[in-house]
């Protein structure tokens, strides 16, 4: 995993900071084709995440002797989809088709559609550290030495399957798995504190047997940092847990901090708004 200066490599554009990350953003999806009503604020928490995080690594389309990226929380599709367009796996024209009839860009993203670098359908919450722990596991019964990647918001952490998967991997030594949650405090119907508590996630993760580590989920650079020191820890008989703070909606005034925006695409008006404030950097589709 490494932060470029704004170049691009083997498997995409790798952004310098937040601005060209925020601006890659405003260009291909999250305000744009939200208004074919998608996840406005949850694409907004996770932008650093994905461009700054993951660059080489989640685009990736073979198996063997390469790094995975599996998306467990596929609401942030409109994110998802421009990072894949913007690294050359479909047209970024294609992002204008988004939730409409016979497009391969839906809600969530789905396989068969047939679009290129999704790897699971990602509907259902729940269920992608599961499909991670399964792929690292091949890995290691083949001496693949390369690692697996996987991002959770902290909302489908309610879900039951979770907790089954977090048991597993440190129970199996599954320690070439990285796992990264959007630990923003907010889902569909209010803040998880109020909805269903997740308490101290950290200290739950740790009596687990997993290795924390934590960080600044709307900071590109401490992402890098976070992520190389991830992959410093694996091969110890441990999996690695990455807890993010994030905002939600971050970089929109009017989205930070707030669930109301979960299923509800901005107006004109509040689209011209949004866009005022997020840098363009990568152009327009």
């Amino acid at each position: 995993v490494k932060a470029g200066a704004g170049s691009e490599t083997a498997t995409g554009f790798v952004p310098q900071d937040r601005d060209q990350g925020a601006g890659l953003a405003s260009a291909h999806c999250p305000m744009r084709v939200m208004r074919g009503l998608a996840k406005p604020r949850e694409s907004g928490s996770e932008i650093d995440i994905m461009l700054g995080g993951f660059p080489g690594v989640l685009l990736r389309l073979r198996f063997a002797a390469e790094d995975l990226f599996f998306l467990s929380n596929g609401h942030i599709s409109p994110v998802w989809y421009s990072v894949l367009a913007r690294s050359g796996y479909f047209e970024v024209s294609e992002l204008a088709t988004f939730r409409k009839l016979d497009s391969r860009l839906q809600g969530h993203p789905t396989t068969h559609e047939g679009l290129p670098g999704v790897r699971i359908a990602s509907g259902s919450l729940g269920q992608g550290l599961s499909v991670a722990i399964g792929a690292a596991l091949v890995k290691k019964l083949n001496g693949d030495k390369s690692l697996v990647y996987t991002l959770q918001g902290d909302g489908e952490l309610q879900e039951g399957q979770n907790w089954e998967a977090f048991m597993f991997a440190p129970f199996h030594k599954v320690d070439n798995l990285i796992a990264s949650i959007d630990y923003n405090g907010q889902q569909i119907d209010g803040p998880t504190e109020k909805v269903l508590s997740l308490e101290n996630l950290q200290a739950k993760f740790e009596a687990f047997g997993w290795h924390v580590i934590t960080s600044d989920g709307n900071d590109m650079g401490e992402i890098t940092k976070a992520l190389h020191y991830a992959k410093s820890l694996t091969g110890k008989g441990k999996p690695i847990l990455n807890l993010m703070s994030t905002q939600m909606g971050y970089g929109v005034d009017f989205m930070v901090g707030t669930h109301k925006w979960h299923g509800s695409a901005p107006n004109d008006d509040q689209l011209k708004t949004a866009l005022d404030q997020i840098k363009e950097t990568a152009g327009d589709y």
